[in-house]
């Protein structure tokens, strides 16, 4: 699809979507399968084919930055496009702190029920901007990791990073 980018940093190759005003409609980590609907929704969001350098380069700093531990919060403008529960599950991801982490019944029952763990694990799944929206944070309720659209080796390494999983 025209409009994704690739960017090579620290933590690996991402791929990137940007709009016209240099907002990131999507972030992953490259070699992610695009799902079908995915791609339909990047589609509809018009990504540019030629995005600002200044907006690749800001994007990659802040990834940088992060990588090597001198930043725990992102200034990168983005856009989600969900229905309003996937909305709701992107706002609790995003009020998860940097170094913690909360289990899917755990993010359920800050939104209203904790019955909607499985309902908030497939929200997490449509998360468009990994790690700026950091459903990385998102364990099992028993501690153990799981799914990630970028791999375990990858969650975990981000979790390591950013101090949630020591040894």
């Amino acid at each position: 699809m025209n409009g994704i980018h690739r960017i090579d940093t620290s933590l690996g190759p991402v791929q990137a979507a940007f709009d016209a005003k240099g907002a990131v409609l999507y972030l992953g980590f490259a070699g992610h399968e695009f799902r079908a609907p995915l791609l339909a929704k990047l589609a509809r969001l018009d990504p540019v084919a030629h995005p600002e350098a200044s907006s690749v380069d800001r994007l990659r700093d802040q990834l940088e930055a992060y990588a090597a531990g001198r930043r725990t919060a992102f200034e990168v403008p983005f856009r989600l496009h969900g229905s309003a529960f996937e909305q709701r599950v992107w706002g609790a991801l995003q009020r998860i702190p940097f170094g913690e982490t909360r289990s899917y019944g755990q993010l359920a029952a800050e939104l209203g029920d904790a019955n909607l763990s499985r309902a908030v694990g497939r929200a997490n799944g449509a998360n468009p901007v990994s790690i700026l929206v950091p459903c990385h944070r998102v364990i099992g309720a028993n501690g153990t990791l799981t799914g990630y659209a970028g791999g375990l080796a990858m969650k975990e390494r981000l979790l390591r990073l950013e101090g949630a999983i020591r040894d």
